[in-house]
């Protein structure tokens, strides 16, 4: 059978279909016609061929623009479209500015772009652990699912025991230009995606790409202090880049999930301590657990007042990646008593009839305050 046929039609889609509709079509024919489906048919061989070929310059923005005005053209070698082959083709088709002036400065003074394979994409991962976790520090195990290597071509994207061949058009350069007026334009082959070569007989596992989509286990390490939103890099545990590039770089987010006792800020850690009103004036002792597990004994002195905070120093959160450990403050809450006995009661009442006022300073100043402002307004 010919496959000369467009590459919408090979794909059995729509010339407005977007990237993910694409991608779809392509899985869906690349199963319905890989040679593993169909042994010794030659014919769905190179069907399986042809929708390789299809899927590879339209997945890509730069090529797939070329092939929609000026067809399979755009690719052969000499063809017209406003491409050449490393020489001075005519055309347009590159209309952007800010080619122009790299192509013109940029190669001129040696700031042009990098050209060459394409690092893989980074990765983020989100992981929660707990506030002794983040203590402590500690090594886990997480599974992410990745655009690894091919082990079948170990990256190359060709079928083992192939190799690949000269692009045509751009003749191995990797770039091609166009001429626009007085200016000639050069970027990267939209073939070649500037490797300057071409697969002719792409790997059967990863459909020439060079990745395989795949579960991963990666080992982690977390340093004692970790705190909401660090970021930990796991150097090329990212997606593979495409045909043998480098891989990129996974990225952990790491998120403290919240504690029954304490809050934190930074390396200092808050609580709330309630205590009966009879602790808060004879004063006494109470015990805080720490997240390391040692017990801190705080001294409550006499009258303390409900809000006032107390601190123990160094014992806190430790210092990422430093030495020492924040502070560990606790909040006094004086707690009134709602279940009283008769007898407590009692004692109560005989209390307040020894009160003067000079027990509690502050609700004396303030009542002596409302009492002059209300003479102020009978006056």
């Amino acid at each position: 059978m010919s496959l000369d046929i467009d590459y919408y039609e090979l794909l059995e889609c729509e010339r407005t279909a977007d990237d993910k509709t694409l991608k779809s079509a392509y899985r869906r024919m690349a199963m319905q016609f890989h040679p593993d489906r169909n042994p010794g048919n030659a014919e769905a061989e190179a069907r399986f061929k042809a929708v390789n070929e299809a899927y590879e310059v339209l997945k890509d923005p730069q090529k797939r623009a070329a092939y929609d005005q000026y067809g399979k053209a755009a690719f052969e070698n000499g063809g017209t479209g406003g491409f050449g082959g490393g020489g001075r083709g005519g055309g347009a088709g590159f209309g952007d500015f800010s080619d122009i002036f790299e192509s013109f400065f940029g190669d001129a003074f040696g700031g042009g772009r990098q050209r060459g394979p394409v690092r893989g994409a980074d990765l983020r991962y989100d992981l929660e652990i707990s506030l002794e976790d983040a203590f402590h520090g500690r090594t886990t195990e997480i599974a992410i699912d990745v655009a690894a290597k091919c082990g079948d071509c170990e990256g190359t994207g060709a079928k083992p025991g192939t190799s690949t061949r000269r692009c045509n058009l751009c003749g191995g350069h990797g770039k091609v230009r166009a001429q626009q007026g007085f200016f000639v334009v050069e970027r990267t082959c939209p073939t070649c995606h500037g490797r300057g070569e071409v697969i002719e007989d792409p790997c059967r596992k990863c459909g020439g790409e060079g990745r395989v989509d795949e579960r991963q286990k990666i080992e982690v390490t977390i340093p004692p202090g970790v705190d909401e939103g660090t970021r930990i890099r796991v150097a090329g545990k990212g997606e593979a880049g495409p045909n043998g590039a480098p891989a990129g770089d996974l990225y952990i987010f790491m998120h403290i999930a919240r504690h029954k006792v304490f809050e934190r800020d930074g390396t200092t850690l808050f609580c709330r301590a309630p205590i009966s009103f009879t602790k808060a004036a004879l004063g006494g002792e109470i015990e805080i657990p720490g997240p390391d597990g040692s017990k801190h004994s705080v001294n409550i002195p006499e009258g303390i007042q409900s809000g006032k905070q107390l601190r123990v120093r160094g014992a806190g959160m430790p210092v990422l990646q430093g030495r020492g450990r924040g502070d560990l403050v606790i909040q006094i809450d004086v707690e009134t008593p709602t279940r009283l006995t008769a007898r407590q009661k009692e004692l109560l009442c005989e209390f307040r009839e020894t009160e003067t006022g000079e027990e509690c300073p502050q609700s004396r100043g303030f009542f002596d305050k409302v009492k002059e402002f209300w003479d102020d307004l009978t006056d």
